[in-house]
């Protein structure tokens, strides 16, 4: 049986990372697996329970749907999703390639993603939420179409700010889009490696391999 977030133990070999729905991590995970040799450990969490994961430190990063109560975390922005209405096939909205809200002033809305509001859905209800979530949650039965003046909402990457593990600032500088080369940590790491010594000459005066010897200083004659 495999352990839970919130029972797994921090271990300098693996960072945890959750996730609200919607949010993807193929290619930073990719990377990660490109760049280091520690585990990296992927859970999705609800948007209800994803301050309360960095809180209880089941997860030592999490990527947040905003609005988040922001007190003893940071946050880096990181992009805002289209807000959609996703109805079932047989809704009037689906007939068009896009809405605005007042197409949806008499429509019973809702905002709260369960099994309970996908049932309200099929029943001709409109439901609002991000656009990556009705893509990764794709059902043959309804479709979504962009509400074009609804607010976006925005997806940040959260973390305590009194968690010090060695491995958050690796998994930072992927997101952010720094090279293997170019990331923080790779700096430091770098800094610290020795400097190759100076050539010395040989006993026969020459320098090793092909390396020319300086040119002699002549002095001139009073």
């Amino acid at each position: 049986m495999s352990e839970s977030p919130a029972t797994r133990p921090t271990s300098p070999d693996a960072l945890r990372v959750g996730h609200v729905p919607g949010v993807t991590l193929t290619k930073w995970r990719t990377r990660w697996d490109e760049r280091l040799a520690a585990r990296l450990d992927v859970v999705e969490v609800t948007e209800a329970d994803q301050r309360r994961v960095l809180v209880d430190d089941a997860v030592d990063l999490c990527f947040v749907r905003l609005p988040i109560d922001r007190e003893g975390l940071h946050a880096i922005p990181l992009y805002d999703e289209v807000t959609v209405a996703w109805v079932s096939k047989d809704h009037p909205v689906a007939a068009y390639d896009e809405v605005t809200l007042a197409d949806l002033a008499d429509e019973t809305l809702l905002t709260d993603l369960d099994a309970v509001a996908i049932d309200r859905v099929n029943a001709g209800a409109v439901l609002l939420v991000p656009m990556s979530v009705a893509r990764s949650a794709s059902r043959r039965d309804l479709v979504h179409r962009p509400v074009t003046d609804a607010e976006p909402t925005s997806i940040s990457l959260a973390w305590r700010t009194d968690n010090e593990h060695p491995l958050i600032d690796e998994f930072i500088g992927i997101v952010r889009g720094r090279t293997a080369n170019s990331s923080r940590t790779q700096a430091e790491r770098a800094a610290s490696t020795p400097k190759p010594k100076p050539q010395r000459l040989s006993s026969s005066g020459k320098r090793p391999g092909n390396a020319p010897r300086p040119p002699k200083v002549r002095k001139k004659r009073r």
